[in-house]
């Protein structure tokens, strides 16, 4: 069964926690990349912030052919 992971800020992230999602803050653009690039291979949905969508890109785009479902949370 695949995980769902959460990247953005801090702020924004942490009570995902509680509800079981694997947290990743990232307070830049560098560090969201990061988590990106790092994601296991058992995670089937991501939650990004906004920022953290902006930072990825077409990165985000790309995912979508075999990679986890990918989601921007609303501002």
């Amino acid at each position: 069964m695949g995980t769902v992971t959460v990247i953005g800020e801090a702020v924004r992230v942490a009570a995902f926690g509680l509800a079981g999602a694997l947290v990743r803050p990232a307070e830049d653009a560098e560090a969201v990349r990061a988590a990106w690039r790092t994601l296991e291979p058992h995670v089937a949905v991501v939650v990004l912030t906004p920022r953290a969508a902006e930072a990825l890109g077409d990165e985000v785009a790309r995912a979508v052919n075999g990679g986890p479902l990918t989601v921007v949370m609303p501002e």
